[in-house]
C-alpha cells in the first residue's frame, strides 16, 4: 500500500497489525531491487504484518519526522511506535533477522 502524509497516520500509526515502511524513490536502484524480496518477505508474513511505502520525493513532512537520510530505509511500526530500522540496500537475511522478532 503507498502512504503519504494524510494517510500515515491511519494506514501505519493507527495499524493492529505491525507495518513495515519502505522509504523510497522512484529514481531509486536499490529501492526498485528490493522490492521483490519485499513482496515475497510481506507474502510469508500474510496476516501477520503489512508492507506500506512511503515516497522521499512526495512527502518530505513524513521523511524529517523519521530522519530519513538515505533511500531505501526500512521501518518497523508496532503499535504505532517505530521499532527497528535498516538503511541501504538490505539482504533477506538482514531484514528477517532485524523484524521477525516483532511478526508474531
Amino acid at each position: 500500500m503507498i502512504v503519504n502524509d494524510t494517510n500515515f497516520q491511519k494506514e501505519v500509526l493507527d495499524s493492529s497489525l505491525p507495518v513495515v515502511v519502505e522509504f523510497g524513490a522512484e529514481w531509486c536502484v536499490p529501492c526498485k531491487r528490493l522490492e521483490p524480496l519485499m513482496v515475497q518477505i510481506m507474502e510469508e508474513w500474510a496476516g501477520k504484518a503489512v508492507l506500506a511505502t512511503v515516497s522521499v520525493d512526495e512527502n518530505p513532512e513524513l521523511v524529517m519526522q523519521y530522519q530519513v537520510m538515505s533511500v531505501p530505509t526500512l521501518m518497523l511500526f508496532v503499535g504505532g511506535k517505530p521499532v527497528e530500522r535498516l538503511g541501504g540496500s538490505q539482504s533477506r537475511t538482514n531484514i528477517i533477522g532485524k523484524f521477525a522478532p516483532h511478526i508474531t
